[in-house]
């Protein structure tokens, strides 16, 4: 006999109009019978797809799960480091600052250096000059 309901029916149908049946009541018990594993092999067949159906669902719930998961980590990432790189970012201006300080009060220091060496110079040229006339001393050297 053949597998499939839908053969199987044709194969009934066909030993029927053969009157291969002598008795109508058997073969209406064969169709009903037969029609009653077809409508069960379609509900079997439903309860598969629902079943697949629900199974694939539920796996599509937990890769969505873990995707939101997976975001969720990556932002948090995110999130340190972004906390990370401004507080690094408030050091190295800090540092800056500093820097900027000290090298503004080097140049203060710098500019008074250079004004007192030029002073010293102008004193020792003086110096110089009132020693070879007269061995007096400057203005400045002078009791008063």
């Amino acid at each position: 006999m053949p597998s499939s309901p839908t053969s199987s029916l044709n194969y009934l149908n066909d030993l029927i109009i053969n009157n291969n049946y002598s008795s109508s009541s058997n073969s209406q018990d064969l169709m009903m019978s037969n029609n009653s594993t077809s409508d069960e092999d379609h509900h079997q067949s439903i309860v598969i797809l629902d079943e697949r159906k629900q199974r694939r669902m539920l796996s599509n719930r937990e890769s969505a799960r873990r995707s939101r998961m997976r975001k969720q980590r990556h932002l948090d990432e995110l999130q340190a480091q972004v906390i990370r790189l401004r507080n690094e970012n408030n050091c190295l201006i800090d540092k800056l600052n500093q820097v900027s300080e000290t090298q503004d009060s080097v140049l203060k220091e710098n500019s008074k250096l250079k004004e007192e060496a030029s002073d010293l110079r102008q004193l020792v040229c003086e110096l110089k000059s009132n020693k070879n006339n007269n061995n007096s001393f400057p203005r400045e050297f002078e009791d008063n």
